[in-house]
């Protein structure tokens, strides 16, 4: 597999492929195409989810107004319960993320970012 290869045909809804799991953690890629979350929803994940940017952009916004533009190489560390959500995703090129959802609570990254665009 590669994680930059799109499928012949892109579908109008978000892609999610499941790469690896175990032991509590699962790894994701996701293919965004110009999709974000619906108007007034915000996840509230069980799990802390470390996600990167491969390829495109996206904006993410928090509920308590921070907001953040990802570019390819950006991450950041979503701790469980930290509400966000995706405010839009590029189309050309698609956005490539790849997101690991485990229990990280007590490693130095949980609530740090890697992206510059960090309001």
């Amino acid at each position: 597999m590669n994680l930059f290869r799109l499928p012949e045909i892109m579908r109008d809804e978000e892609i999610t492929e499941k790469i690896a799991a175990g032991d509590g953690v699962v790894i994701e890629r996701i293919i965004s195409t110009g999709q974000a979350s619906p108007e007034g929803f915000w996840y509230d994940q069980d799990k802390d989810e470390w996600v990167a940017v491969l390829q495109g952009r996206a904006k993410l916004a928090w509920k308590d107004g921070r907001e953040s533009v990802m570019e390819a190489g950006d991450w950041v560390m979503l701790p469980a319960h930290e509400k966000h959500r995706v405010e839009w995703t590029s189309v050309s090129p698609a956005c490539i993320w790849l997101a690991v959802f485990g229990n990280f609570a007590g490693t130095d990254n949980i609530g740090k970012r890697g992206c510059g665009g960090y309001a």
